[in-house]
Order: structure tokens, then C-alpha cells, then sequence
């Protein structure tokens, strides 16, 4: 994959015994106060229909450092993924305006197409995480590509060289067909894309496949993604993707609730050689979990049971977190 930015950056063990962290969080429309003229931002403004102001912008960066925090337990996540950002200025707040500020996260964000005007990005700590070199993906194809691009990363995590997808596939808002078909094009480039990583060494990579694909893991779009179509990648048939997140699916559990239901929208995808590898980090099928903890939550006022606890029900300000759970993946050293 040609034409990464790069740069490097010193990198330093994490401290014996601790896994190495990856978190991957749709944080709810984390937009600043500013008119962006140029995406349709207009309803987070002061004036707009959300009445975002700054004292509920800066309630917001402070909650989810909070949650970015709780979810290190011992020391924040050596990468934290996003969606729904609005631009680098909120990043720059959260990892720059809170305590955050002393971890050392530095920053990978590029405005999308969006309409709305947000973004996926990611966060990193640079005393454990170099990063090679990233690059944002759209499908080649589509007219008017007006949705969030992929950002594919290579990361070098304790001598150990990470491939990161970070997705945000089209809503199902209108209803499940909604977004479909431009969703089964995102998923057909990312396959190709962590195919083409895979081939190279011969299904030797460390990819990671993480984001909210606005659907479930039985989806054909989501589906697609762990299929191998080099077979013969090597003698072992390596190559192939595992879904991290369909255990938890199927006991029911999920990171936003629809109507009651607890859905699976958000989701982590790894390569096998990332669970089959003998040497260097490592994953398992208890890797994955949602971070779940009583602070994200509250009762749900329509059905029995609790759900999120986010920013917004509705247009009725909450003050809460986010609609969606964040989600972790846990990475071992051999």
C-alpha cells in the first residue's frame, strides 16, 4: 500500500505482564462550538437545535477521558480509536486540555467526506506506539463518496508490527437496507486492502479490523471481510480473519441498544496469525470485551433494563457519555 505518510518514533516496552491495550469508541457526535462552513455541523452550534455550548463541549471532552481512563485501569489504552470526531481541534483538547496530557498521546486524524463533517482517528501513546506510516481509504468507484474513510494505519507495538483498519460504515438510519449497498463497497475495499497486506507476507501479518459497521456480525457486508481469498497464502492455509466479537454477540450482548435490544455494531476483526502466532504479541478469543462499566449506563426509560447513558436522547441534552459502548482488545507478548 503505497504512498503512507511517514514518520518514527522512539518506542519503549510496556511494563511485564500488562497487556497491551487498543480501545475503539463511537464517542457521539464529538463536535467543537465553530461553524465548519463547508459540512453541515449546524445543529452543534450554540444557536443550532442542540444548543452545544461550551460548557457542554468541555463536560464532554472531560467525560470521556474519564472513560479513556477507566478503561486502562492502570494506565490509559496505548491506542484509542474514534468515530464520530468532528476535526483535530477536539483531539487536540482531549489528549491536550485533560490529564490525558500526561500520557503523551499524539494524534492521526484527516478530515472525511462526510457530510456531517466527522471522522475516524486515533489517538496513541508515543512512548509505546511508533507508527510507520497511515493512510486514509475510500472505495474506488463510488460517485460522490460522501461518507467516512477508512483509516489504515502500521503501527510497531513492542517490536511487533500492527496493520489498524478503523472503520465507520453508512448508518442503517431509515432502516436496515439503508447504506447497504455502500456498505458492502467499504467492506469490499478493506477486504481487499487487509488481503493485499496478507498476501505480502504470505499470511504472516497482525491485522486488526475494529470500528462501528453499522451492522452485525452474521451481515454478509461484515461477513465478507473475514473470508480468505488467497488460500494458498501458505502451506498452513493462514490468511483468514477471525471475529472477535461474535462470542459476546451471540450471548447477547452488544455496545448500543435498539428498542430494547443490545446490537453488536461495533465490532474487532484480527487476523489468525494474530491468535495462531508463537512469537511476539499475541490475541485469543477472550481478547475482546465491551467496557461496560455502571458509569456508562442508566435505565432505560422505554424498556425494561438499562442502556447508554449518552450525550443526547433525542434532542433532550443528558449529558451523558455516548449511545455506544466502547469496546477493547487485549494484545499479549510471547
Amino acid at each position: 500500500m503505497s504512498g503512507l505518510c511517514q514518520f518514527s518514533l522512539e518506542v519503549v516496552g510496556q511494563e511485564a505482564g500488562h497487556p497491551v491495550r487498543l480501545m475503539f469508541y463511537n464517542v457521539e457526535n464529538l463536535f467543537d462550538i465553530y461553524d465548519d462552513t463547508i459540512t453541515e455541523d449546524d445543529d452543534f452550534l450554540p444557536a443550532g437545535v442542540m444548543r452545544w455550548n461550551f460548557a457542554r463541549y468541555y463536560h464532554k471532552i472531560n467525560s470521556l477521558y474519564k472513560t479513556i481512563t477507566a478503561a486502562g485501569e492502570w494506565e490509559p489504552p496505548a491506542v484509542v480509536a474514534f468515530c464520530e470526531v468532528e476535526n483535530r481541534k477536539v483531539l487536540e483538547d482531549l489528549t491536550g486540555k485533560t490529564s490525558l496530557s500526561n500520557y503523551g498521546y499524539d494524534i492521526i486524524h484527516e478530515d472525511s467526506p462526510d457530510e456531517r463533517g466527522i471522522d475516524v482517528c486515533l489517538i496513541y501513546r508515543k512512548n509505546l506506539v511508533n507508527v510507520l506510516g497511515y493512510r486514509y481509504l475510500v472505495p474506488r468507484g463510488v460517485d460522490d463518496f460522501s461518507s467516512r474513510s477508512v483509516l489504515y494505519s502500521r503501527l510497531v507495538i513492542m517490536s511487533d508490527t500492527i496493520h489498524l483498519f478503523v472503520n465507520h460504515w453508512p448508518s442503517r438510519r431509515g432502516g436496515v437496507l439503508a447504506g447497504a449497498s455502500l456498505r458492502h463497497d467499504i467492506s469490499e475495499m478493506v477486504s481487499n486492502a487487509a488481503d493485499s497486506v496478507n498476501c505480502r507476507s504470505r499470511g504472516l501479518s497482525k491485522i486488526i479490523i475494529a470500528g462501528d459497521f453499522n451492522c452485525l456480525p452474521d451481515d454478509d457486508a461484515v461477513e465478507s471481510v473475514t473470508r480468505v481469498r488467497h488460500h494458498d497464502v501458505n502451506k498452513h492455509g493462514e490468511g483468514g480473519f477471525t471475529n472477535l466479537s461474535r462470542k459476546a454477540y451471540h450471548n447477547g450482548e452488544g455496545t448500543y441498544r435498539y428498542r430494547g435490544i443490545w446490537e453488536m455494531l461495533d465490532q474487532v476483526i484480527v487476523s489468525r496469525q494474530l491468535i495462531r502466532c508463537d512469537e511476539g504479541l499475541f490475541a485469543d478469543e477472550n481478547s475482546f470485551r465491551i467496557f461496560r462499566p455502571d458509569f456508562l449506563l442508566k435505565p432505560d426509560p422505554s424498556y425494561p433494563g438499562m442502556t447508554t447513558f449518552s450525550t443526547y436522547r433525542g434532542y433532550r441534552y443528558q449529558g451523558g457519555f455516548s449511545d455506544h459502548l466502547p469496546v477493547l482488545l487485549d494484545l499479549y507478548l510471547h
